[in-house]
């Protein structure tokens, strides 16, 4: 089994705390973790979010809270635990926030250094987080057309793969979180995700936390998106998306078993 998005983001960047995480998997039940940060946590990733800051009080506020520190804090752990002798297998990589018109930046920064994936995940539109609890409503889907928002959502996802800096998609429909849905269709979008994905060798995520964390009824990404993206030949990735410890491998084994029942 996979858990294919777990992070350090609570925790320092110790070889003791990962192995927190190790021992977690193990006994999940998982044979294969990769484990990841965002990049917010690093400071050389900063002008991603340069216009998210500018837009509102809220967001900066919650810029001002993530830790601030140099990568290569996180690629000296990764070279120790590369040495280190593991129960089972565990890669690193990093969650990278994708900004549309900021590729050239993220290309130079990300080939400094040899992950073994590479997570593209959307958390903003436009300079607006769409995912946080506190405030998301309050700047975005209580202003703004909420088929406008899917719409652009994709856009931006389509723009994601096809830049081919990512070997993974996080989470790829989590706009649904607040249950908010858009009035069209949205099998196309979906057809048209799966063909670039499969076209560009990127696996896509069923993310489990949208379950957990969230209380959303879906285990997962959902049912209709995932067949479409199974019947494309898109590869998909299982994935806790844990931000501690206790929740490595959360829904791993009846994710993988909604997987196995698709046609």
């Amino acid at each position: 089994m996979i858990d294919g998005h777990v992070h350090l983001e609570n925790g320092p960047l110790t070889k003791e705390y990962v192995m927190q995480f190790v021992e977690a998997a193990q006994k999940a039940g998982i044979d294969c973790l990769h484990i990841l940060d965002h990049t917010h946590r690093f400071c050389e990733f900063a002008p991603l979010y340069e216009d998210l800051r500018k837009d509102n009080q809220s967001q900066r506020d919650w810029f001002a809270k993530k830790l601030k520190e140099p990568l290569a804090n996180y690629h000296r752990l990764i070279a120790e635990m590369k040495q280190t002798e593991l129960p089972i297998e565990v890669k690193f990589g990093l969650e990278v926030c994708y900004v549309p018109k900021q590729e050239a930046f993220l290309k130079n920064i990300l080939c400094q250094y040899p992950y073994d994936f590479l997570i593209g995940s959307i958390h903003s539109i436009d300079g607006k987080l769409y995912d946080m609890p506190s405030f998301s409503k309050e700047i975005l889907w209580d202003i703004l057309d909420t088929d406008a928002i899917y719409q652009r959502y994709y856009e931006i996802m389509e723009d994601m793969i096809e830049s081919d800096l990512f070997t993974q998609i996080a989470h790829p429909d989590q706009l649904k979180l607040f249950h908010y849905e858009p009035r069209y269709d949205l099998k196309p979008t979906y057809r048209r995700i799966a063909l670039l994905a499969y076209k560009h060798h990127v696996s896509m995520e069923s993310n489990t936390g949208i379950h957990y964390r969230y209380q959303h009824e879906d285990l997962g990404t959902n049912l209709t998106f995932l067949t479409i993206l199974k019947q494309a030949g898109v590869n998909i990735i299982t994935a806790s998306d844990a931000h501690q410890p206790a929740h490595v491998g959360s829904y791993i084994k009846e994710m993988m078993k909604v997987l196995e029942e698709l046609v």
